[in-house]
C-alpha cells in the first residue's frame, strides 16, 4: 500500500444502489452490473474515452461499509459533453487515496479479495476511510488497483 494524491475526473458508466450485506447475501447489484456491462459492450458506446481501462466507483456513502453506497461501472472520459441514455456521470473527488494492488488472476475473485484483506486491517491502520470516494481501476494489462479515500 501507498499513499496518492489524485485529481479529480469524470467517470461515465451504469450503475445501482446497493450496500455490502447484499453483496454477500448474493441480491447485490454489482455482478449484474458487471455482466450487462461487458455484454451490451457498453465501453465502447461511451464517448470521449481517456483510456483503454474500465473504473468501478463507490460513491454516495450512506455511513460506512456497512451502510448503502453507490455503484457505478464505467470508463474514465476527458469530457462529459456526451453522455450515452441510461448512463450516468460520477465525478471522483481530488483527494488522497490509500492504493492497494489486487493479485493478478480472475477479478472478480482477486478484487474480492483484496477488499477483504483492506476490511480485515485492524483500526489502529495509518489512514482513516473519508467515506468520499473509493475506485478500482481496471487496466488494459489486467492488473487491478483500488484506490481508497483517506481523510488528510
Amino acid at each position: 500500500m501507498n499513499f496518492v494524491e489524485r485529481e479529480h475526473f469524470a467517470v461515465v458508466g451504469i450503475g445501482a444502489r446497493t450496500s455490502n450485506a447484499r453483496e454477500m447475501a448474493g441480491e447485490g447489484e454489482i455482478s449484474r452490473t458487471w455482466d450487462r456491462f461487458m455484454k451490451e459492450g457498453l465501453a465502447e458506446k461511451i464517448p470521449h474515452r481517456a483510456d483503454a481501462g474500465m473504473v468501478a466507483v463507490y460513491s454516495g456513502y450512506a455511513s460506512d461499509e456497512h451502510g448503502e453506497y453507490d455503484f457505478l461501472l464505467g470508463v474514465k472520459v476527458s469530457a462529459v459533453s456526451e453522455v450515452p441514455e441510461g448512463m450516468v456521470v460520477r465525478n471522483v473527488p481530488t483527494g488522497r487515496y490509500a492504493v492497494f494492488a489486487a493479485e493478478r488472476g480472475p477479478a472478480a475473485k482477486v478484487v474480492y479479495e483484496a477488499w477483504q484483506r483492506i476490511w480485515a486491517e485492524p483500526r489502529t491502520r495509518e489512514y482513516t476511510r473519508s467515506y468520499r470516494a473509493d475506485f478500482e481501476v481496471y487496466g488494459a494489462d489486467g492488473g487491478v488497483e483500488i484506490y481508497v479515500g483517506v481523510k488528510g
